[in-house]
């Protein structure tokens, strides 16, 4: 065979995944991804990142939800990255692992197999190299760019000092395990340039004859001999192909694309496969179940001028922002526009953060043509879940999703009390000098009935899925994958993308997702030998 193993997704995880089974291992891997390059505009700068989100291009993969009940029947939009890279390509670049206690929860759910953090903090460090922070919670000679903020807008600077008035703790690292406070995040980035997964993973193994990587490669199904997966079938370039490998079939297309090629290629739950059509390969009523998301609320403001990033893309300003970015990697352009965050408790100032804040000195697209900023609380430890499945059995459609953002109550009522509280900063001295008008949710909106309904009408995902693959005990009726990311039922067949995560951890998922893919491979190794 061509192969020793196949790789489906070239995102974050399936490009750890292929790294490592090829440069540590000796392996011959074929690498899959449906989107195509990374090496392309936007991607590399910085300020890039909200023009891949809210502006044309195929940088991303589009989701409509169902009509979400929740929501007032409102559907929502979710969307993955779709080129190499991933997420990674598209993302605010901003490096986040959680907190010590989301693993630790895991490994103890999970009957101690090795996920808890002092499991999973090497595999962070080794991949790091971090510009400014070391000790035993970093890396310094890892792939992977780490560094900080190379320019930050006045109304960033101003959101951590009132935080930081109002009691909240400044934090300089949030990588170490803790997250309580306020400050200024990390970036995956070299230099102002971004350093996604393709750069940091991918682009060192360029010309080794043991990777073959194949853009718009969609795959639409597993083929299985005997009950083991032995290859798959993809559409490339409008022919279809298939090709089978010595070992293992690596999934790392996400955690929405991951179930469902599950399910085309006929693992997931019995009853709705047959009512498509196709055949039960191994019952697996997990798959696509019990999804988890962050998602956040924008509390938005009118700010006085040159506090932020408005008109900075446009005219005399963009001109000057190009020539700064060009000689010194620096201004604007060297920005997410999210450079920083606070992770906080609005119910107990001392207990463990339940909301993430963003500080953003920018407003979206069709809001308000003028300066502005918005600050996003997000959930970071919802109890909402929500789900997916097939449209039909044709691969080319898109499947089924509800996010079913709070369904639970305690969710939303967590909502409306950090939506007071991102208002009391807005209001609150040093910030409140620059704040013209809260526009979002607006003067009129202050019972918490009418907050309630500014949430449900207002909230939109932080592109964090996971959760519709995931792991469990061998006792868990609806675990897809046990502890070694291995499928229930099948031979021959891992997943080590954010859909194996038993809960969504507490802060942004890139990191989570590559350690991960990280580890994944460390089990695989164990149990197979490629052939040299």
């Amino acid at each position: 065979m061509d192969y020793d193993y196949v790789v489906v997704g070239g995102g974050s995880a399936g490009c750890v995944a292929a790294n490592r089974l090829v440069r540590d291992h000796g392996a011959r891997v074929l690498l899959l991804e449906a989107g195509g390059s990374h090496r392309r505009p936007y991607v590399d700068v910085p300020a890039g990142a909200f023009k891949m989100m809210f502006g044309p291009g195929d940088y991303l993969e589009r989701y409509s939800s169902i009509p979400q009940p929740a929501l007032d029947g409102r559907v929502v939009e979710v969307a993955q990255g779709s080129l190499l890279g991933g997420g990674s390509s598209v993302n605010a670049m901003t490096y986040m692992r959680g907190r010590a206690s989301d693993y630790d929860r895991w490994d103890a759910e999970l009957g101690g197999r090795g996920w808890a953090w002092r499991d999973l903090l090497p595999y962070f460090t080794r991949q790091e190299a971090n510009g400014r922070l070391g000790g035993p919670a970093h890396g310094a000679q890892g792939p992977l760019k780490v560094e900080d903020h190379r320019y930050v807008c006045r109304a960033g600077r101003l959101f951590v000092d009132t935080l930081a008035g109002l009691g909240v703790p400044r934090r300089d690292d949030f990588n170490a395990g803790e997250t309580h406070g306020v400050g200024y995040t990390q970036v995956t980035a070299s230099a102002g340039r971004r350093c996604s997964a393709a750069n940091a993973f991918l682009d060192p193994l360029e010309g080794n004859p043991l990777l073959t990587v194949r853009q718009r490669a969609r795959v639409d199904r597993i083929l299985f001999d005997k009950g083991r997966a032995v290859g798959v079938r993809f559409v490339e370039n409008g022919v279809v192909r298939e090709v089978r490998c010595e070992h293992d079939v690596v999934l790392a297309a996400g955690a929405y694309a991951t179930p469902k090629l599950l399910m085309l290629s006929g693992l997931g739950p019995a009853d709705h496969l047959r009512e498509l059509g196709l055949e039960v390969v191994g019952d697996l009523p997990g798959v696509g179940q019990g999804m988890q998301d962050h998602n956040m609320v924008p509390v938005m403001a009118l700010t006085a001028p040159g506090q932020g990033y408005f008109a900075e893309d446009r005219g005399w300003r963009l001109a000057r922002n190009l020539v700064r970015y060009a000689l010194g990697r620096n201004g604007p352009m060297a920005s997410n526009g999210s450079e920083t965050v606070a992770f906080l408790n609005p119910d107990d100032p001392e207990g463990e953060p339940t909301i993430q804040i963003y500080g953003m000195g920018f407003l979206p697209p069709g809001v308000a043509e003028a300066p502005g900023m918005m600050l996003c609380p997000t959930l970071i430890r919802p109890h909402s879940k929500g789900w997916m499945r097939l449209r039909s059995a044709n691969p080319a459609d898109k499947p089924l999703l509800s996010p079913n953002y709070f369904a639970e109550p305690q969710d939303l009522a967590l909502m409306v009390r950090a939506v007071r509280f991102c208002r009391e900063v807005l209001r609150t001295k040093p910030l409140s000098q620059i704040v013209l008008q809260e526009i979002a949710p607006g003067p009129a909106a202050d019972s918490d009935a009418e907050l309630a309904a500014f949430c449900r009408q207002s909230t939109f995902t932080n592109y964090h899925p996971v959760g519709s693959c995931r792991m469990g005990r061998d006792d868990d009726a609806m675990a897809v994958v046990d502890t070694e990311l291995r499928v229930r039922g099948v031979a021959g067949l891992r997943i080590c993308d954010a859909s194996v995560m038993p809960a969504v951890p507490s802060a942004n998922t890139n990191a989570p997702v590559m350690a991960i893919a990280d580890r994944a491979m460390d089990f695989l190794i164990e149990r197979t030998s490629p052939s040299r």
